[in-house]
């Protein structure tokens, strides 16, 4: 197998202008002509649907906190038949957690440097001159092994601020790879979740076709394209397999959330992915093995589910003889009452006890690791799980037995255990793997 060459597109912190720059330069290289490879490093579930839709190609977080080396290996190998492969990186290049995961920390960083793909950092030079020159030549000698294709100038003031910046940039010995103008017609819409879901974007094709024709403009691809490294090739492996064959999963704008290897996974084994839409009042497919209800936003939806009486229907019919999962907001979707941020009620599936509440906001945020101490969908008692949990509710009530002890990543306890009630089970965190000895 020969992968592509690579890059990761990254930034000393997050709201730099890093996601911008990766859906131009996708658009940018797939208008060239080029089969782009998105990747996303980190536990993003945003990301990858608006990378997807401007590289025409399904993108995959790679994680190495939560993924094992031949996991890692497998999601780089989707790679195959690209031209090139481009990574986005979460928050900041070095940014991690404190106790290493299944192969380090979770940085960006460290994705780089495992895949081989020099990265390319995105800086906010607003207020600063040739002061951002000792701030990138920082970022570039913490780790000298970390390989450093260049710097993108974002926000660039004036002719005479661009000066003064690649002054700074020569004489600290860093490429300068592109020179972006300030523009504030070019944030992507964002909730307090961080951004929209790419589905709700009004019109996001023009936006990205956008993006790419402000970066054409501004920046050398040319350069870009030939500073990609070589990715490591990939060991033989498979992604995580299927927890049911026949599997009812909802999606549209309430649930949306679930990462790509898995699906990927799911139909490489051969399951049957049934979608169905509880906004649309579509009841899960009566002959489905699973119902499999991913995390999004129910909470801006959740007078449509309260009404949904067929989805309701449907669903309870399937948990009476066959198992039915949630994750975060399908968790909550689950529960008995889901209150809104106004102070709403609204009854949901009552299948299992949980009551949440938006009102009441609390950021829960973070890795989780989990030792199931009940069987989920494919996964028995004692499995220990990789995830990452990413919410703003408060649990009112859980009266349920507990799923799973769960710790953060430095292994302290955390309160949201998940929950079970005969066939249904729920979880806070987004399953991204199950650990291997």
């Amino acid at each position: 197998m020969t992968l592509p060459p690579g890059l990761l597109i990254t930034a000393p912190a997050s709201g730099t202008g890093k996601t911008t720059v990766m859906l131009g330069l996708l658009r940018a290289l797939a208008d060239d002509g080029l089969t782009v490879q998105p990747f996303k490093s980190g536990p993003d579930y945003i990301d990858p649907a608006f990378h997807r839709a401007a590289a025409g190609r399904a993108s995959f977080n790679l994680d190495s906190w939560a993924m094992a080396p031949d996991l890692l290996s497998t999601i780089a190998a989707q790679a195959e038949g690209a031209d090139i492969a481009v990574a986005e990186g979460s928050m900041g290049l070095y940014d991690g957690v404190a106790t290493q995961g299944l192969t380090g920390f979770g940085s960006s960083a460290e994705t780089a440097k495992r895949m081989g793909w020099p990265v390319v950092l995105v800086l906010d030079v607003g207020g600063q001159a040739q002061s951002a020159a000792a701030t990138a030549l920082g970022f570039r000698a913490y780790d000298p092994d970390l390989p450093f294709a260049g710097v993108i100038l974002n926000r660039v003031a004036s002719p005479r601020h661009e000066r003064l910046i690649r002054r700074g940039m020569e004489q600290a010995g860093l490429p300068v790879l592109g020179v972006l103008p300030r523009r504030g017609d070019l944030a992507l819409p964002e909730r307090h979740l961080g951004l929209i879901q790419a589905v709700e974007h009004p019109d996001l094709d023009a936006a990205i076709a956008g993006y790419a024709t402000f970066l054409r403009d501004h920046v050398d691809l040319a350069t870009i394209r030939s500073a990609a490294g070589a990715t490591e090739q990939p060991a033989p492996g498979t992604l995580p397999g299927p927890p049911a064959q026949r599997i009812a999963l909802a999606q549209d704008a309430a649930f949306s959330f679930t990462y790509p290897h898995l699906l990927e996974g799911w139909h490489a084994a051969g399951a049957q992915i049934l979608p169905f839409s509880p906004l649309a009042d579509e009841a899960p497919d009566p002959d489905a093995d699973l119902v499999w209800l991913p995390g999004g936003y129910p909470e801006l939806h959740a007078g449509r589910l309260a009404a949904a009486s067929q989805f309701l229907i449907g669903l309870k019919a399937h948990a009476e003889t066959r198992p039915v999962h949630g994750e975060c907001g399908g968790y909550m979707a689950l529960g008995d009452v889901l209150i809104d941020k106004d102070g709403t009620r609204h009854a949901m599936a009552g299948l299992l006890g949980l009551v949440t509440s938006y009102e009441r906001r609390k950021f829960h945020l973070g890795y989780r690791r989990a030792i199931l101490e009940a069987p989920m969908p494919g996964l028995a008692p004692g499995t220990a799980l990789r995830g990452h949990e990413f919410h703003y509710s408060t649990i009112l009530d859980q009266p349920d037995a507990p799923l799973a002890q769960v710790f953060d990543a430095d292994g302290t306890p955390v309160p949201e255990t998940g929950s079970r009630r005969g066939h249904v089970t729920g979880t806070f965190f987004h399953l991204i793997a199950g650990e291997t000895k």
